[in-house]
């Protein structure tokens, strides 16, 4: 498993320039039209990269990793950074602070002394996505986070589920760090608000928005990104708190996010995936909805016997994709079919998610604060300050040779997928 996963790394890494002359570093490329990656997808590879990292004890890429996160974490060290502030929205912000709060909690690297730590850079975002001014202030929707963070960005007041849904996260990953309660009371009243205008429905649909004005005419679509990060955040609070309410929330959205979202056991983006109607970014979600589903069972183990089951089917049919390219490797998007249709960053993102949500973490859930020794900000207690472009470790040193593990296994992708399931790890 951790040698097909470690191909499918390599490969992945084929994608990114960020690292070579000219390259810009933490971002795939170009967001549309001149390139193929919005700013935020960049956040997904580094997630995607510490998941591995963690799950596996490669710590080959860690230089990779570190460079790629600090170089967009901008000047008030908040994400923003200047190339990308105006267009940037909420739900953008949110995924690079995930990244973040990931690198803390699985023991990451520390960013070099006199940087802002991993942790800290997380509260930053929180604090500052608390502030009046990115919510809605008045009306039904009121308290909501708006989409966009800027008036002048066309989803300004679009109030959409993934933005309030990250914010909700962060909050309650926040809390379990910190044992801080305000993060777990801004992140449950987020919750509450969601429910209360309907963009999670009593039989736990999470539906993509609504316009803030009128705050009553539900856009239904229902993208699986959204479901994983609302899952992975209510995961987190029900391991916070031990309350009766979340195990409810949780075991409700666990439940339909697999039905919804996984016909046949398969991860299928069911907005667009049929219609070949996917934009770039939506081409990513499959992989937020493995990772988010693998983080709900290691914060809420009551929930591995039913998601671990339907993990290991997606999985299966997403590596049987990998056949294509010049390597006769890379992967597909299309996992029902069994068979490559086109590779892209966020195709081999996505499998690399899969492979590495059913593998056994090296790292238990870090409830301190200090995966990797690095420490927050002492003056952020709240989210309460004050103060779009596209997204609707262990420490364990094994990372020797995964650059070239293609080389040295001396096998093909296709003879490690068949020993695999052969050997039942993935069927």
């Amino acid at each position: 498993m951790q040698a097909a996963a470690a191909l499918v790394a390599e490969d992945l890494l084929s994608f990114y320039d960020g690292d070579k002359p000219g390259g810009v570093p933490g971002i795939f490329g170009s967001a549309p039209p001149a390139g193929d990656y919005y700013w935020w997808t960049g956040s997904l590879l580094w997630s995607t990269l510490l998941d591995y990292r963690s799950r596996t004890g490669n710590t080959t890429y860690d230089d990779t990793i570190l460079e790629g996160l600090q170089w967009q974490v901008g000047s008030d060290n908040d994400f923003m950074p200047a190339n990308w502030t105006a267009s940037e929205g909420n739900d953008d912000q949110s995924f690079w602070a995930q990244a973040a709060l990931l690198a803390d909690e699985t023991g990451f690297v520390d960013p070099p002394s006199g940087d802002a730590q991993w942790l800290a850079l997380a509260q930053t975002v929180f604090d500052v996505q608390s502030v009046e001014g990115r919510h809605v202030s008045e009306g039904n929707c009121s308290g909501a986070l708006r989409w966009q963070i800027y008036t002048f960005n066309n989803g300004y007041s679009y109030v959409n589920t993934a933005s309030n849904a990250g914010f909700f996260s962060i909050g309650a990953q926040l809390a379990v760090l910190t044992k801080n309660d305000t993060y777990g009371d801004e992140a449950a009243k987020t919750y509450d608000i969601l429910s209360k205008i309907g963009l999670v429905s009593d039989d736990f649909n999470v539906y993509d928005g609504l316009q803030a004005d009128a705050c009553n005419a539900i856009n239904r679509v229902q993208f699986s990104y959204a479901a994983g990060v609302l899952l992975q955040g209510s995961a987190y609070m029900y391991n916070y708190t031990n309350d009766d309410i979340w195990k409810t929330r949780v075991d409700g959205l666990v439940d339909r996010t697999l039905e919804l979202f996984f016909p046949k056991g398969i991860a299928t983006e069911i907005a667009c995936e049929d219609s070949e109607s996917c934009t770039s970014d939506m081409l990513f979600y499959k992989g937020i909805l493995h990772r988010s589903l693998a983080y709900t069972m290691k914060l809420a183990p009551h929930t591995t016997e039913t998601i671990l089951p339907v993990l290991k089917t997606s999985a299966a049919a997403a590596v049987l994709t990998c056949t294509g390219g010049d390597n006769k490797r890379m992967c597909g998007f299309t996992w029902a079919d069994g068979k490559f249709d086109n590779s892209s960053a966020a195709a081999q993102t996505s499998v690399l998610s899969a492979l590495v949500s059913v593998l056994q973490s090296y790292v238990e859930v870090n409830t301190t604060g200090s995966g990797g020794g690095n420490s927050g900000n002492s003056t952020s207690t709240t989210g309460s300050s004050g103060g779009s472009d596209g997204a609707s470790g262990s420490g364990n040193s094994t990372g020797s040779g995964g650059s070239s593990i293609g080389t040295n296994i001396g096998v093909s992708f296709s003879v490690l997928v068949g020993g695999l399931l052969v050997a039942g790890f993935l069927g």
